[in-house]
């Protein structure tokens, strides 16, 4: 077991949390945390637009102009790419799929990896009481002063019943409160801090 760095709602330091070694302290994958951020970035992509062909835009098919004495190039229908309300010529197909997988070993792995290293670089800490406080996010402004002077990309890792806090803080927009984690947004945040509540998940 090891201990995090805990801390009361009021600033005061507390006696730290005692966390298993295999969450907090196990050997850091690089190459598997690189590969569950591109995963998780990929599945974020959103396909791109669909654009008409030659056989799928509504124009008239009759021949533009006669074929001859006209002086003009010779054209058959006003689908062609040329046109304006034609096709476009070679645009994307919006079929493209760019979700990707990990399995479900790979995603513990690499977010367990994730944890060891912000732990490793003195990134995370635990809070008590934040349960008691009225959920204004001036309250929770206030504690994050004392917690963190600097308020960069906080994460805030909650238990599933503490709907109270998540209220409290959601219009801070240095702090994302998260019930779920994954590699990325841990590796994303500059300060984790945990409820007392939430750590007993990884007990």
């Amino acid at each position: 077991m090891t201990l995090i760095p805990a801390f009361s709602a009021g600033g005061t330091k507390l006696t730290g949390l005692k966390v298993p070694d295999k969450v907090f302290k196990a050997k850091i994958n690089s190459a598997l945390m690189a590969q569950a951020v591109r995963v998780y970035l990929s599945n974020q992509r959103q396909g791109p637009a669909q654009t008409k062909s030659r056989n799928e835009v509504s124009v008239t098919h009759l021949k533009v102009w006669r074929q001859k004495g006209t002086g003009r190039a010779r054209h058959g229908s006003r689908n062609a790419p040329i046109f304006v309300g034609g096709a476009k010529a070679h645009g994307p197909s919006g079929r493209q799929n760019y979700s990707l997988k990990l399995s479900k070993k790979q995603k513990q792995a690499s977010l367990v990896s994730a944890l060891s290293q912000q732990f490793k670089e003195g990134n995370i800490l635990a809070v008590a009481g934040l349960d008691k406080l009225e959920p204004k996010t001036k309250k929770f402004d206030q504690v994050m002063d004392k917690l963190k002077p600097g308020k960069k990309k906080i994460l805030l890792v909650l238990a599933k019943e503490e709907l109270k806090i998540k209220r409290g803080v959601r219009n801070l927009n240095y702090l994302d409160a998260a019930i779920n984690l994954t590699t990325y947004t841990v590796l994303n945040a500059k300060t984790i801090i945990f409820t007392k509540e939430s750590l007993k998940c990884f007990a």
